[in-house]
C-alpha cells in the first residue's frame, strides 16, 4: 500500500515495546574478530535490538504492516571486554516506489563509533529526554533518522520533527555520563562523521534546499517514473545542482556523501538511458562532487 503523503502534525511519541509499529530492523551482529568459541551474548544482542527497535512506538502514526519502513543494520564488532563493546555500524534504509515492485535507498550510513556498555539479557528502554543507555541512545537517533528521510521523501519537510529529535538526542548524549569510546561518536570535535554534525545539518535553514530536492528526487521524480520515464528522469536531473550548491555552500557538511552513498548506482541505472545531453551534464555533476567513485559514473556513459 502507498503510504499517505499527507502527513499530519506529527507528536513524537516513545514507549517501550507495544503493540504494531513503524519500524522493521533487520540486525546483524559481526563477532567474527572477538576470539572465544561462546558467542550467545552476541546473539542476545540481535534479539534485543531487534525486539527494541521493531516493538517501541516512535510515532502517533498508524502503519500498516506493508507500509513499515525496511531497514538492515550491521554491527561488527572489533573489541568486546568489560561489556563494552567497541564497533561499526552500517545503517540502511529503503521505501517502494510508487506502482512498482522497485524499493530505493533513502539511507546508507555508516557509523564508525558506534560503541556501548551492555550486559547480557539488560533491558533495552528509552524514554525521549531522559538518558539510559548509550546503546538505546542511538538506536532511538538512528530511528528517527530513519523516520524523517523516510518522511521528506514523501512530504516537503516532513521529517522536520524527526530530525530535531535527533539533535535534542544527540545534545543530550554530549553531556551525558558515559565511557569516553562511548561518548566519541557525539563529539563533533573528534570527527566530521559524527552524530551531533550529522542531526545539526539537517535542522539547519542552509540544508532545507538539499531536503526540497530530496522530497523531489523521490516523489516527483522516482515515483512519477512509472508512468513516465522521460519526465520523472527529467525532474531529477533538473534539480541535481542543488548538491553541488550544498557542498560549495557548507564544504564540512556531511550530508551529501550519505545521499550519494546510497544513490550512486541508482543515478547510474536512470541516466544510463537519459538524453545525451542529461548523461553530459549529470556525469559532469556527479564526477566533480564526487571523484572517488568516478569509475561508478562512468558507465552512464557507456
Amino acid at each position: 500500500m502507498y503510504r499517505n503523503i499527507i502527513l499530519p502534525i506529527l507528536c513524537l511519541l516513545v514507549s517501550s515495546a507495544v503493540s504494531a509499529q513503524e519500524i522493521r530492523c533487520n540486525v546483524q551482529i559481526n563477532s567474527e574478530q572477538i576470539e572465544g568459541s561462546n558467542k550467545q551474548v552476541f546473539n542476545t544482542l540481535k534479539q534485543s535490538i531487534e525486539e527494541f527497535v521493531n516493538n517501541s512506538k516512535w510515532t502517533n502514526l498508524t502503519f500498516a504492516d506493508t507500509e513499515k519502513i525496511e531497514c538492515n543494520m550491521l554491527i561488527v564488532c572489533k573489541s568486546y571486554a568489560d561489556n563494552l563493546f567497541t564497533c561499526e555500524a552500517t545503517i540502511q534504509a529503503s521505501r517502494p516506489v510508487f506502482n512498482t515492485s522497485y524499493t530505493t535507498n533513502i539511507l546508507n550510513f555508516k557509523d564508525n563509533y558506534f560503541n556501548f556498555t551492555y550486559q547480557e539479557y539488560d533491558q533495552l528502554t528509552y524514554q525521549q529526554d531522559n538518558f539510559q543507555t548509550n546503546l538505546t541512545a542511538m538506536l532511538a537517533y538512528y530511528v528517527y533518522l530513519i523516520l524523517g528521510f523516510d518522511s521528506d521523501s514523501y512530504q516537503r519537510l516532513g521529517g522536520s520533527p524527526f530530525f530535531q529529535a535527533c539533535q535534542d538526542i544527540a545534545m543530550t548524549c554530549q553531556s551525558a555520563s558515559m565511557d569516553n569510546a562511548e561518548q566519541t561518536g557525539w563529539q563533533s570535535s573528534h570527527s566530521a562523521r559524527n552524530r551531533y554534525t550529522i542531526a545539526n545539518n539537517l535542522t539547519d535553514e542552509a540544508f532545507k534546499p538539499f531536503r526540497n530536492y530530496f522530497y523531489e528526487y523521490h516523489r516527483l521524480g522516482l515515483d512519477e517514473m512509472s508512468g513516465n520515464v522521460a519526465n520523472g528522469r527529467a525532474r531529477i536531473a533538473q534539480g541535481l545542482s542543488v548538491l553541488k550548491e550544498t557542498q560549495q555552500t557548507r564544504p564540512s557538511n556531511y550530508i551529501i556523501g550519505p545521499f550519494l552513498d546510497a544513490k550512486s548506482d541508482e543515478l547510474v541505472n536512470i541516466f544510463h538511458g537519459g538524453t545525451d545531453k542529461e548523461k553530459d551534464s549529470v556525469y559532469k555533476l556527479l564526477t566533480d562532487i564526487d571523484p572517488t567513485r568516478s569509475n561508478t559514473y562512468d558507465r552512464i556513459k557507456e
